[in-house]
């Protein structure tokens, strides 16, 4: 998992789920995905530990109900009411617990750690006063031999 997420270790991890039948074939999901892992500080490349704790609160539905319910979510957004998330499929009678707390894992990675005390300073320079997009073409200007001035036509 720690390879699949591009972490350098995942030290622990573990899900709660509570699984509650509802009417028409549906199940709310409820839990917890807690994990402690193994990452790369962007700033100084320091091994740092990061520690993950998200709740999950889904609705799984058959596949068939999932337009309608959908329907009903986007009515709800028309409404400014509080807005429900639409339901999970059910993909063959069955609900991977074990892949909800994968993604659920796996989306709530800090795609850019950090040490807390960690400051990126960039390196300042100052900058070469010959060294600009133009300074070829004042080359060529210096190394070319002058051109003779234009003559003036008499009428």
């Amino acid at each position: 998992m720690a390879e699949v997420a591009g972490l350098r270790e995942i030290l622990s991890a573990s899900a709660s789920f509570d699984v509650a039948p509802n009417s028409g074939g549906r199940f709310h999901v409820t839990g917890r995905v807690r994990a402690r892992i193994g990452q790369t500080c962007v700033v100084t490349l320091d091994p740092i530990e990061n520690d993950i704790d998200e709740p999950i609160d889904l609705m799984f539905a058959p596949p068939e109900q999932i337009p309608v319910l959908a329907d009903l979510v986007d009515e709800a957004a028309d409404e400014d009411s509080e807005i429900p998330d639409p339901p999970e499929p059910i993909k063959d009678g069955v609900i991977d617990l074990g892949r909800l707390a994968t993604d659920v894992l796996f989306l709530a990675i800090d795609p850019y750690p950090r040490k807390p005390d960690a400051v990126f300073e960039p390196v300042i320079t100052a900058a070469d006063p010959e060294d600009h997009p133009f300074a070829a073409l004042k080359a060529l200007k210096l190394d070319a031999k002058p051109l003779p001035a234009p003559k003036s036509k008499k009428r």
